[in-house]
């Protein structure tokens, strides 16, 4: 083979900065895809071997070992696939897989900052220009009677090409690295990158650390192995004992026989994981080996609520395992993670092409080998086939759910409350998907009690008809939750987030709807019966007397006569008028919340109440001030916290009732 120096076959003064630039945006991806050719590679060759094509060698040992040399900053990626002969590496490197050079830039240089090259021309290789000031291939074909190539090419517009001295059959690649790219000849930034990319690649992963000491370890004798390179021999002394017999003499007796060792070069330890769980099918897999995986890819020791199994071949070729993992707090502060394959190769997490945006709160991994991806693997082409994926995604979580409602609805009670922000946010994203389970949400009232929509209107159906009430806080609201309580009204909890959304959504869906919040007004369920001009001069005379103590002439004051005469006063805020300040919230926008704090808020005095009617006949006396601050705290106290300033004053002024009292 005669040998040869040329120009590449495409003007790579314009490829190469383009491929350095923008086709990869992480430069770590190197790995991803010289890796992913060398698994090609051999994936090929175990074919040509299976269908008679090849004779391959009894101890074959198909494998990619990545070594790492950190002084000499250099990587070799070797695999034992088929090789290239020289014709070969002139077509599918020279060339650049067949691309005519100036038509292929002319066509696709518009489109580069759209990151839009499509992914048929195997630019994979000159991945390694993107760390690599020179990259050398030493390989050897298969075929029978093939001569070893040697190719090697600085990153220019020129290459060379030999006769080669490789012996086995496969490829080699060097990668000479430029100084911005030293990191990753560094064994463990390597391994990092491997295992980010490579974890679940058909073809075992091999890295080995070329220069520095080598690394030992210590085995019995017996496990050695034709592939372990001895380098000594070993006797482990038996460990004896001194033991008294029944005559009051001691002998010595042998506890533990002597082993005998070896000390060999550390094996290399295989990085990833050839057959991935979601390769097998639903009934092969054990509990343990779903929670196991979960733990493994995710490093999430707690247990995952439960998971989706997704296994398709038509009209796509789809598998993976969706979990659910225990959220238990605000929608917005959930990260999940959902890892996309294709092909057991990782392109990237959370891609919202492919997976639905409410389901990227789940944790997951997704292997699609029909997805139309471009070069760099980190955009999706053809949208209506994408959009197909997605709706099955989609179809398969609403399905897993409503069929859990209806046959294990124990347990699906036992996990809505770590599962229902993921499940209304859904509602709220995804018309189909809120279709789908529109008859499976479920709310949980005070009592513990698992109710869909229509089961909560029926609870209230007699004394109000098409409201729901419900709490967001039951320690905060717990006077209005006891109110409710013992006049037989039911209360629901909703103290996500997600929820004021969601229930608007509910209201807009469903006419006469209404939800309002056991603060938001006294229901007449808990008033006694009176005339409208009975309660008017009371009225008017406790909201002088309450304005004037507290100096707050914007105070809206109330009076009722509640069947509950222990309670003297409490505070509502008009469900709009809370809806909008927990929007506000949502929004960051607290410039004006001091103002907001106190629009459409109600102060209700019960005319029932002693200490009431007290302030009412005694508007004169020296302390009455003392008592309507204190009233009006105790109202808000049963509404929410108080302001630290507020607080300490309540505190104060507390003490100072009680030692009034104490006289």
């Amino acid at each position: 083979m005669a040998n040869e120096h040329g120009s590449l076959s495409i003007n790579s003064q314009n490829i190469f900065p383009i491929i350095k630039k923008w086709l990869y945006s992480d430069h770590d991806i190197f790995y991803r895809e010289l890796i992913s050719n060398g698994c090609d590679a051999i994936t090929k060759l175990k074919k040509l071997a299976m269908i008679g094509e090849y004779n391959e060698p009894d101890d074959t040992d198909y494998k990619i070992v990545v070594k790492v040399n950190s002084t000499d900053k250099t990587i070799k990626i070797i695999d034992n696939g088929l090789g290239m002969t020289f014709d070969e590496v002139n077509q599918y490197i020279n060339q650049i897989a067949f691309s005519g050079a100036e038509a292929f830039l002319e066509k696709y240089k518009d489109k580069a900052n759209d990151d839009q090259i499509i992914g048929h021309f195997g630019l994979g290789f000159y991945s390694a220009f993107m760390v690599a000031d020179k990259v050398t291939i030493d390989t050897l074909s298969y075929t029978e009677g093939a001569t070893p190539v040697h190719w090697e090419c600085d990153g220019g517009t020129e290459y060379d090409m030999k006769e080669g001295s490789k012996t086995t059959v496969g490829s080699e690649m060097t990668l000479y690295l430029n100084e911005e790219s030293y990191e990753f000849a560094n064994e463990y930034r390597a391994r990092e990158v491997i295992e980010k990319y490579c974890s679940f690649m058909p073809i075992p992963i091999y890295l080995e650390k070329e220069d520095g000491e080598p690394q030992y370890e210590t085995i019995d004798e017996d496990e050695v192995t034709e592939k372990d390179t001895v380098i000594e021999h070993i006797v482990e002394e038996a460990k004896t004992e001194e033991v008294e017999k029944e005559d009051g003499t001691t002998e010595t007796v042998e506890t533990v026989p002597a082993k005998k060792k070896a000390k060999i070069l550390k094996r290399p330890v295989m990085l990833n994981d050839t057959n991935p769980l979601w390769n097998k099918h639903p009934n092969e897999c054990t509990e343990e080996e779903y929670k196991d995986f979960y733990r493994k890819v995710f490093r999430d020791y707690k247990e995952p609520l439960f998971w989706i199994h997704l296994n398709m071949d038509y009209p796509f070729n789809l598998k993976g395992i969706l979990y659910f993992p225990k959220l238990n707090t605000e929608y917005e502060t959930i990260e999940g993670t959902v890892k996309l394959y294709n092909n057991q190769v990782f392109v990237a997490d959370n891609i919202k092409e492919v997976i639905p945006e409410f389901l990227l709160l789940l944790k997951g991994v997704i292997d699609c080998p029909d997805l139309p991806l471009n070069v760099s693997r980190s955009a999706l082409q053809n949208d209506g086939f994408v959009k197909k994926i997605s709706d099955y995604i989609t179809k398969k979580v609403s399905d897993k759910l409503s069929g859990m409602y209806k046959t294990d609805k124990e347990n699906y009670e036992k996990y809505w409350d770590d599962i229902n922000p993921f499940i209304k946010f859904g509602c709220l994203r995804d018309e189909k998907f809120a279709e789908k389970m529109n008859d499976y949400i479920i709310f949980k009232n005070i009592d513990g009690k698992y109710l869909t929509l229509k089961e909560c209107l029926e609870e209230n159906k007699e004394k109000h008809e098409n409201t729901i009430f419900y709490a967001t806080n039951e320690t905060e609201q717990s006077q209005y939750i006891n109110m409710f309580r013992e006049e037989g009204i039911d209360v629901v909890i909703l103290n996500q987030s997600i929820d004021q959304a969601f229930i608007t959504t509910l209201e807009n869906k469903n006419e006469g709807l209404k939800f309002a919040r056991v603060d938001a007004d006294i229901a007449d369920s808990f008033k006694e019966e009176t005339s409208e001009d009975e309660l008017k001069e009371t009225t008017e005379t406790l909201t002088e007397i309450f304005k004037k103590a507290l100096n707050n002439d914007q105070l809206e004051v109330k009076v009722e006569k509640l069947k509950d005469a222990g309670i003297s006063s409490v505070i509502t805020l008009s469900e709009e008028s809370r809806r909008m300040q927990d929007m506000m919230k949502m929004y960051n926008m607290n410039g004006n919340m001091t103002m907001f704090g106190t629009m459409g808020q109600t102060l209700i005095l019960n005319a029932n109440n002693s200490l009431v009617q007290y302030i009412l006949n005694n508007k004169d006396a020296e302390n009455i001030n003392m008592f309507c601050e204190q009233l009006y705290d105790l109202a808000m106290l049963s509404h929410g916290p108080l302001a630290p300033e507020q607080m300490t004053k309540f505190v104060t002024r507390s003490n100072e009732i009680l030692s009034m009292l104490a006289k």
